[in-house]
């Protein structure tokens, strides 16, 4: 399997991040759920399409603590949890654009999906007005909102959440991480280990002293 490596300095920073989120947030001419719709790819790691896919019954948002969200179909879905920000934001959101269970959680006109050129065009406008425009980082603008979710999973590795958790949370396997996020397996001059190395690339069994 062939996967190409997302070099980390495609990567947004954490301020980076934030200051796109509100700038997007602050935007009262768009559609307004188009913020909720950024925060979930961006803080969750969900893939565009499926966020745009999630309707309000797949989300659990109880009034204090975690709640936690439901992707993809019957036969593939997996259960993400919600951090209590997240949860107030998207109960405050159902409660204001008025969504019944059915409804689609990101509605856009007239109630159908969310138009990917209309949410890509807000965040193209949101990467010109944050990021940097000198010639060193120019060549960043335009990248697809995608990012947002790549730049999520880094950190969850490199904040030494397990490998294995961030796969299930992300829908993609341990191996898949390895090779897309190289970066985040280095281990220098630590010592390595083979028992966790073996889980993630389906190695033979740990090298014996």
């Amino acid at each position: 399997m062939s996967v190409e490596v997302m070099e980390e300095e495609w990567l947004y920073s954490e301020e980076q991040v934030r200051a796109l989120l509100e700038w997007v947030r602050g935007q009262g001419g768009v559609e307004r759920s188009v913020y909720p719709f950024v925060c979930l790819v961006a803080e969750q790691a969900l893939r565009p399409g499926e966020a745009r896919g999630l309707r309000v019954s797949d989300v659990d948002v109880p009034v204090h603590g975690w709640g936690k969200l439901t992707v993809g179909s019957s036969r593939t879905a997996r259960e993400v949890p919600l951090k209590p920000r997240l949860v107030e934001l998207l109960r405050e959101w159902i409660s204001e654009a008025g969504l019944r269970e059915k409804d689609l959680l990101f509605p856009g006109r007239g109630g159908h999906s969310l138009s990917a050129s209309h949410y890509q065009r807000v965040w193209e406008r949101a990467q010109e007005a944050v990021l940097p425009r000198d010639e060193r980082y120019s060549w960043r603008l335009g990248e697809p909102i995608s990012i947002l979710r790549e730049t999520c999973l880094v950190n969850w590795l490199q904040a030494g959440v397990s490998c294995i958790a961030v796969a299930e949370l992300a829908g993609v396997t341990p191996s898949w991480l390895a090779m897309r996020y190289p970066y985040c397996f280095r281990v220098g001059e630590a010592v390595i280990d083979w028992d966790q190395l073996a889980e993630l690339m389906a190695l033979p069994e740990s090298p014996k002293s």
